[in-house]
């Protein structure tokens, strides 16, 4: 699945799935936001991992990784 970056301002930032799937996070974006970076994953652990990379955050760690590492597909 397809993930963006999209930042506002200065500070504020999101990231969410591209597509239909985020639609309702975009929603909340201010007219100004824009599209800075995107990437492909095939869960939420590997976006993460990768926004974490990206943003020299260090190694992502999740409080549930055994629910995160899932495929999108395994979760539905």
């Amino acid at each position: 699945m397809k993930h963006e970056l999209w930042l506002e301002g200065e500070n504020e930032q999101m990231f969410c799935l591209a597509g239909p799937r985020g639609d309702s996070a975009r929603r909340l974006l201010a007219d100004d936001a824009r599209l800075v970076w995107s990437c492909e994953a095939e869960s939420h652990f590997a976006a993460m991992t990768q926004y974490y990379r990206y943003m020299g955050w260090g190694e992502y760690r999740s409080d549930f990784p055994e629910q995160d590492k899932e495929t999108y597909r395994e979760r539905g």
